[in-house]
């Protein structure tokens, strides 16, 4: 058999007690821990594999991202702790303490400028928070117009808080809902801690001293278990407690 290794050495690649080893020639020319750790250099004569240079930048990367992550659970952590023991109004309207409504000043959605409680002193108030892409915000949008439309000439105001939501989905839903009551954006969602909302919808009721009165609605106002609620929430903004 002709093997292209000359004779001497591939006798030498057998044991003197005459057990073959079994090495093929090839590997008698390259031993096996170049065959398998080493590959041909890298112009420059660096001599590392083709690989290391990528894999490392992914290596890199990758642990970027983990820390990344790592950074923006931990903030979380501490926006909890900071803020999740913070009682709303909501939860102060709830246990029967006297609660003022949380001021603010938005900018408006049915017309131009900004819109601040402040304004509205004096003024009993319906104030309902939504957004457009929410199923019970639409099915009790004509009952809050209809509320806007009877009472307004006894000075109520019902004013929509728009939060969490696109201001165009949000005016695309008052043109189609025909809402006229003023309504104001809150995109940032800077009104929920401190009215304590949980949900969507949401309406809370205000007197003419700015005291938050009668219960919190959760949920539509139109559905049964909350009309009697809602009809007395706006009789106590208007100062009659019957």
């Amino acid at each position: 058999m002709n093997t292209g290794v000359p004779t001497s050495t591939w006798l030498n690649n057998h044991s003197a007690s005459g057990i073959s080893m079994r090495m093929h020639p090839w590997e008698a020319e390259y031993p096996t821990d170049a065959r398998r750790w080493r590959s041909p250099a890298l112009p420059g004569g660096s001599g590392r594999r083709p690989g290391t240079r990528v894999t490392g930048k992914i290596q890199r990367v990758g642990q970027a991202i983990a820390l990344a992550g790592v950074a923006t659970l931990l903030g979380l952590l501490i926006w909890k702790v900071a803020f999740d023991n913070e009682q709303g109004a909501a939860d102060k309207l709830a246990k029967g303490e006297l609660v003022r409504a949380p001021a603010f000043s938005l900018d408006r959605l049915d017309s131009d400028g900004t819109l601040s409680l402040a304004q509205l002193k004096g003024k009993p108030l319906v104030v309902n928070f939504w957004a457009s892409w929410c199923g019970p915000c639409k099915d009790e949008a004509p009952v809050l117009q209809q509320t806007y439309e009877r009472y307004r000439n006894q000075g109520l105001v019902v004013l929509g808080v728009d939060v969490k939501d696109f201001r165009e989905d949000a005016r695309r839903f008052m043109r189609r809902y025909g809402i006229t009551y003023p309504v104001v954006y809150d995109g940032k969602g800077s009104t929920i801690g401190r009215w304590g909302i949980q949900g969507y919808p949401e309406t809370f009721f205000v007197d003419r001293t700015g005291k938050l009165v009668g219960e919190r609605i959760a949920g539509a106002v139109d559905i049964e278990r909350n009309r009697e609620t809602f009809e007395r929430g706006v009789a106590l903004a208007l100062g009659d407690p019957s």
